[in-house]
Parts: structure tokens; sequence; C-alpha cells
């Protein structure tokens, strides 16, 4: 199996660069003149594809289960835009109702009736959240979260889990996951101590540890952060009991319980991972699959606590785009696919095809694999014992897992391209889909 090449109109390159790609990629050399501009050549780390020792590829379009890049090479997608294109690429409800949007303009700053109806939605699909706000990433909903956290409670500390991400607000920079545990990097310079003394990180899947922080931190823990499936390690699925402990513990010591849901938020299941482990969170952040495949983030709880967000309360918060008309209105349309008969269904289906075959490979291949997965997502991880926690998933071999990458991108299989990602499976995955990229993880693997 090799990629497809697709013709397609690429960006007109001048005579001197024409000649220069002749020996180089057009995404190299794309690399290149972005690196003059951007830092590192990219707008988010983990596109750089550092970790698998490779240059990123330059994407020129999708569709359905699939990617196009600007050589016209098609890629089997298992990115999906981390998360986000639960549906595939260019769903034709979301597009359309990008397109209805568009007709009327990008960008009011005031309400419109789609921000509501989004709301509306939400709000009935995850019982837990009576309100919600809507903002324009994962990292400002999980930092309004820890803002509204702090003044409802009037208490300053943050529990966060090692290796979970919840963005890259200074609060949770601290032993975080994903990008940063793909660069090595701890924390970030620029935090200041100050702010990394409010956040404790705590070991995931350990509850013995959370009671010892409680106890010594009486009355001063604002919040428990958590991924209740962690997907910035790499996929962790939770111990039995440990997301029922942490809600018996926030209980226990008035502290509030909130789940970092923007990426299992309507894709493990209906209601999320809450509804699927029947966990009720006191708030709950959520982002990538509310937008359509735009920047859209959300917020919610308890009206309790809601309540106490401006200009209902006083604890401030704002936006010039949160609730953006084409954002809202590709994820309500987005959610309204997903509520349709046996959506669910099939996308765990397809998942267990996947993870099982691989495993299967793996077994007979004598590969040392683990493949934890979970509806619409699974992680490979080159560990020869089970990764329970960000510290048995650092002990995976990270050169076998670039060598991985690279010899499936050889193949048309887009993987994400760091161990500690998971990797994201859309409901145009299909039989035949899932069947060819097993054939090129067998071929791989032997």
């Amino acid at each position: 199996m090799s990629p497809k090449k697709i013709a397609m109109t690429t960006p007109t390159l001048s005579a001197a660069e024409e000649k220069s790609v002749q020996s180089e990629s057009k995404s190299d050399k794309y690399f290149e003149r972005a690196k003059l501009v951007i830092p590192g050549g990219v707008n988010s780390p983990a596109r750089a594809c550092k970790a698998v020792h490779s240059n990123p590829l330059f994407i020129e379009k999708a569709d359905g289960a699939f990617l196009y890049d600007v050589e016209g090479t098609e890629y089997l997608d298992y990115v999906g835009s981390w998360g986000a294109m639960v549906l595939g690429h260019k769903h034709p409800r979301v597009m359309e109702a990008i397109e209805d949007a568009l007709r009327m303009s990008t960008s009011y700053g005031a309400p419109t009736l789609a921000e509501v109806e989004l709301a509306e939605l939400v709000c009935k699909l995850i019982p837990t959240i009576e309100m919600l706000r809507l903002v324009n990433s994962g990292t400002e909903a999980c930092m309004s979260a820890a803002r509204l956290a702090r003044a409802y409670t009037e208490r300053s500390l943050i529990v966060k889990f090692d290796g979970c991400y919840h963005g890259h607000a200074d609060s949770f920079l601290v032993k975080a996951g994903s990008g940063v545990a793909t660069l090595g990097i701890s924390g970030s310079p620029g935090v200041p101590e100050e702010v990394a003394k409010l956040t404790l990180s705590l070991p995931y899947n350990d509850l013995g540890v959370v009671e010892k922080a409680f106890k010594e931190h009486k009355e001063k823990i604002a919040a428990v952060f958590v991924e209740p499936i962690v997907g910035n390690s790499g996929l962790i699925l939770p111990a039995d009991g440990f997301l029922a402990g942490l809600r018996d513990l926030c209980s226990t010591h008035g502290a509030l319980l909130v789940f970092d849901e923007v990426m299992t938020g309507f894709r493990v299941a209906p209601g999320g991972a809450q509804g699927k482990y029947s966990i009720k969170p006191d708030l709950t952040c959520l982002g990538k699959i509310i937008g359509g495949g735009l920047p859209v983030g959300a917020y919610g709880g308890k009206k309790e606590i809601m309540e106490r967000i401006a200009p209902c309360g006083d604890v401030y918060q704002a936006g010039t785009l949160s609730g953006n008309p084409l954002g809202v209105k590709a994820g309500l349309a987005q959610l309204k696919v997903l509520q349709e008969p046996g959506t669910y269904t099939h996308l765990e289906e397809q998942t267990k095809m996947l993870a099982e075959g691989i495993q299967e490979i793996a077994k007979k291949t004598k590969s040392g694999i683990q493949v934890p997965y979970v509806t619409g997502m699974l992680t490979v991880f080159f560990n020869d014992k089970p990764v329970l926690d960000f510290e048995s998933a650092k002990k995976s071999d990270t050169e076998k897992f670039a060598k991985f990458w690279q010899e499936l991108i050889k193949k048309g299989v887009y993987w994400p391209p760091s161990q500690f990602e998971a990797a994201f499976v859309s409901l145009e995955h299909r039989k035949n889909e899932i069947e060819t990229t097993l054939t090129a993880i067998k071929e791989v693997l032997s």
C-alpha cells in the first residue's frame, strides 16, 4: 500500500521556488518559509513533528476520512483536527450550516439565536450543565473555569494530574502532557513560581495521593481538574472507582470537581465521559466537537455556580468572538447529526475493530505494544506493560513510535505525530478504511 496522488491546485510558486522543490517537497519548502515568520514554523507545537524526526506535511484540503497534502498525496487521517472532526471532514450538513451563516456575515459582537440554541442543546445532552458560557477554545474554557472555581469556593489551590493538559494558561502548565511532554518540557518559562505553587499536580489513577493532598491542604483546594479519560499523555483510561472517588473527595472537602471534556465531550458517548461513567462534576469544559471544526469552547455547570459569571455576577470573563455565528452554527449542526440513531454504535464498532486489530497484529509480531481505546479514541503505546498514568506512559519507546509514524506516512496513514497524543476515529472511518489501516500497520510491524 502506498499513498495516492491526487490532481489538485496548489499554491503558485516562483520559477526559483519551482526549481528548488524538484529536489525538495513542497511541504519542506513551505516549512522553511514558515520558520522565517512563525516560531518553529508552526502555530501549535505538536504540528512540528519533531518527536517523529520529520518535517510537517502541509495540508491543502480534506474530505471524509482523508487528508490531501500540497503534493496531492492522499492520507487516511487519524488526527481529525485533534478530535474535532468526529463526523469526518466536510460533512455536508456542517458545511451547509457554515455557508448559510457566512452569507449573513462572519461576526456581530452581539447575541444571536444560534448561541442560545447551541447552549440549550448542550444543556439537554449533558444534564450536569444547567448553564454555560461560550468561549473560543478549550484553553479559555479551562482558564475561565479555574477562575470561577476559585471565586465560588474562595480558595486558591487547583489540583490537576500529571500529564493532563488543560490548555496553556499559567495555572495548568505544571507537569502538563501532550506537546509539553513531547518536547520534554516539565513546565514553561514565563510561568511565575508564585503561580505554579497554586497548582498541585498528582499522579492520575491514585486516589490515595488525592486524599492525602486534601488532608495536607485543608480548606485551600478550590477544585480538582481532571481529564476523565486522559488524551494528552496518549489515551489512559480511568481505573475502576477513580472518578467516583474524586467525586466523593470533592464533595466531602467542599471543592469543585471539574471535568475537562474538551476531547471526550460528545465523542466517547452522547453525554461525554461523565455520561459513560455516571459521574456528576460541578463544572465541565468543552471544545473541539461543539465547534464543528471551528474555534469554539464552553464551560458550564450548576446554575448557582455559573450565575457568578459577569454580567450576572462578579466574576469577569469576556470575548469579542465568543459565540461566533459561524462556529455555533457548525457546532449545532454537528451535534444534531451525532444524535441520530446508531451513530455512537458505529463509532464504537469501528474503533474496536481498529484497536483490537492492532492488538492482534502486535501479538503475532511480538511487538510489545499496548492499545488502550474507548469509543472514537485510541493510542498505540510502544510499551510492554499497561499504561496507567503519566509515569508509565513516559516509559514507552518514543524512537520505535517515531519509526512507526514515519513508515505509516509512507503508506498513506496520517497518525498523530507524538507517542503522547491520542488518535481519533471518525464516522467516515468505515470498514474499508479500517482494513486498509490495519494492512499498513501489519506491514510496518512485520
